[in-house]
This record gives C-alpha cells, structure tokens and sequence, in this order.
C-alpha cells in the first residue's frame, strides 16, 4: 500500500465529553496500538492527514478539540486545562475502550497532552510534543482582529496577513465557506479565553509523568525557543529532545518526512 493520503480515507465520528459534541478523524488500522493526534490553536484534526497515513501499524485517531474544527464552540467559553484534559480522558474511554494510547500533541495540543499524561499515567504508553515548552507566554490577540467573514478566499489570506501574522499556511488550514463567505471553524473569541489559560508556568505538570516524552522543537519557532527546550530534556528523565534547525513552530509541515522519521524511530526504537 502507497502512503498517498487518497488509499485511506479517514472516517469522521462523534462522541459527547460532558454535554460538548466532539469529532474526531478515524484513519483506521487493525493495530491494538493507538495514536491520539492533538492539533494546535486554529488547526483541526485533517492538519496531521498527511502524517496520520504514514503510521499505517497505528490506528490512527485525530481529534478536533474543543472550539476547533468539527466540534462544538462551548457556549459558555469552557476553555480551561481541565475540559480539554478531561475531552481526551473522554475520549480514551468512551471511543478506545478506556486503553493507555500514544499521543501526538502539536502546540496547544502538545501542552494538552503532557498535561494528560501528569494526571493520567495509566493511559498513556508515550507522548510526542511538538514546539511547546513548560514555561508559556502566547499572544493570539490577532484573531480579534480577523473578520467573521470575508468575501474571498484571497481577501481572508490578506486579512491573516493584515495582521502581521506570517504563518498564513499554518493558520489556513480552519477556512471554510458558507453562505455568508469564507470564514474559520475556530471559536476566535473563544481563543481570548483560552489562550490565557494555556499561557503559564507547568514545569509540575512536565515533570508529573516518568513516560517516555520525544519533544520536538523548530529552532524558529516563535513560540519555544531552543534554550528552553534543552532545558525541558535535562529536567525530566526519559526524555528526548530533537530540534529541526530548519523549521519553524510547525514541524511536522516544515518537514514531514524528517519529523515522520523520528517519530518513527521514538516508538520503534
């Protein structure tokens, strides 16, 4: 079988975490090994489908959390660790009969994962975080300044870019049409309310679990920077640290086979 994306189809399922309708991408896989995929802010769960069809001895599971993708907006702008901690505690056991699984987190999600493994280490055999550290000063007060709508699909990249923004790819990704234009399947509002409360000092929290953790950095991140993360491998025992000198905060589609094979040869060693 080819690792094109177009051979596995990947099936969209739901499930409830408290009264939040959740989705998530099923890509499938006979394995018992379970690979949870966690996304970052404004991304979804088809951000990882090109790395998800590479893991063809997974089963492969990628979640659009809380605000993001397919899955609801929490009315009352429910946004803290523990709703996004308990969505994965959810999620393991009511979709993946309550089994510890692998879990893939990129920014937000790599925070949501190391925090999931902290509390809960019976469910987790190892965590992959990409270009997230302990220590978290984020700043997406941009999205108060994108449009609810714009008319095209060119006039929504010019207002990302309006912004200052320069990862216009990566912040891409959530577009959509309806009737009313092109708009994100992001809660930007709820992000006010989240991004604060991913922002902190969780170096507890990172050196909570003795699972094996592969920390993957972009030595041009605008997000973690390099001295940190060595500093996030040399605390915590059973960690490892790679840092692609080349990417930026999104590794994982700065360089897909680089950061497929490291992964690869974390859980295979």
């Amino acid at each position: 079988m080819s690792n094109s994306s177009s051979d596995q189809s990947a099936i969209r399922k739901f499930f409830f975490s408290g009264n939040l309708r959740l989705s998530y991408l099923d890509f499938g896989g006979d394995s018992n090994r379970v690979l949870v995929m966690l996304h970052g802010y404004m991304a979804n769960a088809r951000s990882f489908s090109e790395l998800a069809v590479r893991f063809q001895d997974w089963r492969v599971i990628s979640l659009d959390q809380r605000g993001h993708g397919w899955s609801e907006h929490p009315q009352g702008n429910e946004y803290a660790r523990d709703d996004y901690v308990n969505d994965i505690l959810n999620l393991v056991q009511s979709q993946l009969g309550g089994r510890p699984v692998t879990i893939l987190g990129h920014s937000l999600g790599g925070l949501n994962a190391y925090q999931f493994a902290a509390r809960y280490p019976e469910l987790v055999k190892a965590v992959i975080v990409e270009d997230i550290g302990a220590e978290i000063n984020a700043d997406f007060s941009f999205a108060d300044k994108l449009p609810n709508r714009s008319a095209s699909l060119k006039e929504l990249r010019e207002s990302i870019a309006s912004t200052g923004v320069r990862a216009i790819d990566y912040f891409a990704e959530s577009v959509f049409e309806d009737e009313q234009g092109w708009g994100f399947r992001t809660d930007l509002k709820g992000l006010q309310v989240s991004v604060p409360q991913s922002n902190g000092v969780w170096w507890d929290d990172w050196l909570g679990s003795s699972t094996p953790i592969l920390l993957i950095h972009g030595a041009k991140s605008f997000i973690l920077d390099t001295e940190q993360a060595r500093r996030m491998e040399e605390r915590r025992p059973n960690t490892k640290l790679i840092v692609f000198e080349q990417c930026g905060h999104g590794v994982h589609a700065d360089d897909l086979n680089g950061y497929f094979h490291a992964v690869s040869e974390f859980l295979n060693p």
